[in-house]
């Protein structure tokens, strides 16, 4: 959706600060619009498909941000980390004045996709329970993975404050310490408190896809992240949705 706003407005809404600093920015002369730079804060723009540069970098309007982040371990899932860097720290400091968020957590020592955004409302969508969407992981396991132990994660195993046994969607054996398991309830620390109660211990994981967008099509090393396009974002929604 387009519509059109003055420049102080549009890069307080791009996350580059309060109105007041916005418009000193511009009286400075840092902002640019289509190759020339604009010193009134009240000239208006269309913001569909608006390119504009800060400090001489590009900057492309966006009502909301998507974001994929290929998530490194020792980080934090928090705006308010306590014992380790936040993951928002791996991102531009626009999207932290945006209030860009974590959709769900990952233990700091999990690793692997991880969804950002500052719309409310995508967020509590991918968050909700009830849309059931499938997010598959790689455990690396203490103890040899078994037959025994993939069938109980399948069959469904108790945790201690659950009313009804959980069970894995698929699960199957990579290699002799190693499973990939795909899950829909997002229980807390689920995949690790699974693999306890049938036995074993997870001494790491890895997030590799949420619905059907997968970790490796988008090419991110450790710690780099991407905006998801409309393709990508439909990725995320179950067939039945």
């Amino acid at each position: 959706m387009s519509s059109r706003l003055s420049l102080d407005r549009i890069l307080q809404s791009q996350g580059f600060g309060t109105r007041k600093y916005c418009r000193q920015l511009i009286a400075d002369g840092e902002v640019m619009v289509s190759g020339e730079v604009v010193a009134d804060y009240r000239a208006s723009f269309d913001t569909a498909n608006l390119n504009f540069s800060v400090f001489d970098e590009e900057w492309l309007y966006r009502e909301h941000v998507y974001i994929a982040l290929n998530k490194p371990a020792n980080y934090e899932c928090s705006r308010k980390p306590s014992h380790h860097p936040g993951v928002l720290s791996l991102l531009p400091e626009q999207f932290t004045w945006r209030d860009v968020q974590p959709v769900g957590r990952l233990d700091h020592d999990t690793t692997g996709l991880l969804l950002l955004s500052d719309d409310g409302a995508f967020i509590h969508a991918q968050s909700s329970p009830r849309r059931h969407v499938p997010k598959l992981y790689v455990a690396t396991t203490h103890d040899p993975v078994t037959p025994e132990l993939i069938a109980q994660l399948l069959s469904g195993v108790q945790l201690h404050d659950e009313p009804a046994p959980l069970a894995a969607v698929t699960c199957r054996m990579l290699d002799e310490h190693r499973l990939e398991i795909v899950l829909e309830q997002g229980k807390y620390h689920q995949v690790k408190r699974m693999l306890a109660a049938a036995g074993n211990h997870c001494s790491a994981l890895r997030r590799t896809a949420i619905g059907g967008l997968e970790l490796d099509t988008l090419e991110l090393e450790e710690g780099e992240w991407c905006y998801l396009d409309q393709a990508q974002l439909e990725l995320l929604t179950p067939a039945s949705s």
